[in-house]
């Protein structure tokens, strides 16, 4: 796709199945990928995957709902490869249980990993953007937070939150050239997904009634979800902005 050839790209949650194959497929497009996750050493391992081919790429171990630990590394991502053009704003976390058996323990977790936490890589990312008068920001959110999700109430409402601040900061920026779109992933085979549905006969029992109802007739797996956020991600989509795809077999649709 045009326009990703060395470009600076933090993916968040880039360890993770998702945001894994948007890393080895941003760097198959000649970006220079920042490895965002949690999990430090699933990080390195990834960038130095990345790296044994010839791509620039450089792990950080961030817990992005502490915003001092987002700034410290975008200003090492900046100093190490580059001004910062594209952020995939990829890591979540869920927890399957009905609203009323939930806490507010479990609410802050919640909300602090899907909805703080890309506020945070985004306040600190976006004015370099807009003093540089060039950004592509893509939300990975989720059909949960379009159309709602049983035993995700609170996930739902942090990924609907995510789709109405897209809106507006698309609004907000585009006379910077800026873009900023969201991806919804429908039900996608990742360890997220895995813990979600749990294990055994009622986790079999959910991954078949949810084939069936994608008119598909499968889950999605992370690599169905990369090319909706490249494309979104590059000069492909320079004249797209404030926009949400649904990435899900057909789940849902709308439009």
């Amino acid at each position: 796709m045009r326009g990703l050839k060395n470009r600076v790209v933090v993916i968040t949650g880039g360890a993770g199945g998702i945001g894994a194959a948007l890393c080895r497929r941003m760097s198959e497009e000649g970006g220079k990928v920042a490895v965002f996750d949690l999990n430090k050493d699933a990080a390195s391992e990834l960038a130095a995957e990345l790296s044994a081919h010839g791509v620039a790429a450089r792990a950080y171990g961030v817990d992005i709902s502490d915003y001092a630990q987002v700034q410290a590394a975008v200003a090492d991502v900046e100093a190490k490869l580059g001004p910062i053009e594209v952020l995939v704003n990829n890591a979540g976390w869920d927890h399957a249980a009905r609203f009323i058996d939930t806490n507010p323990q479990l609410w802050q977790k919640l909300i602090a990993i899907n909805l703080v936490g890309p506020l945070n890589l985004q306040h600190t990312i976006v004015k370099g953007m807009i003093a540089r008068g060039y950004g592509r920001i893509v939300n990975v959110s989720s059909d949960a937070g379009r159309v709602g999700s049983s035993g995700e109430s609170v996930y739902s409402a942090c990924k609907g939150g995510i789709i109405s601040f897209s809106k507006t900061l698309a609004r907000e920026v585009a006379r910077k050239q800026i873009t900023v779109n969201v991806v919804c992933p429908g039900p996608t085979e990742t360890a997220l997904f895995r813990d979600f549905a749990g294990e055994g006969e009622s986790g079999d029992k959910l991954r078949g009634a949810l084939a069936k109802a994608i008119p598909f007739g499968r889950l999605g797996q992370p690599e169905d979800v990369v090319g909706a956020v490249c494309f979104l991600a590059s000069d492909e989509a320079a004249f797209i902005t404030g926009q949400v795809l649904s990435v899900s077999g057909g789940l849902t649709m709308a439009g």
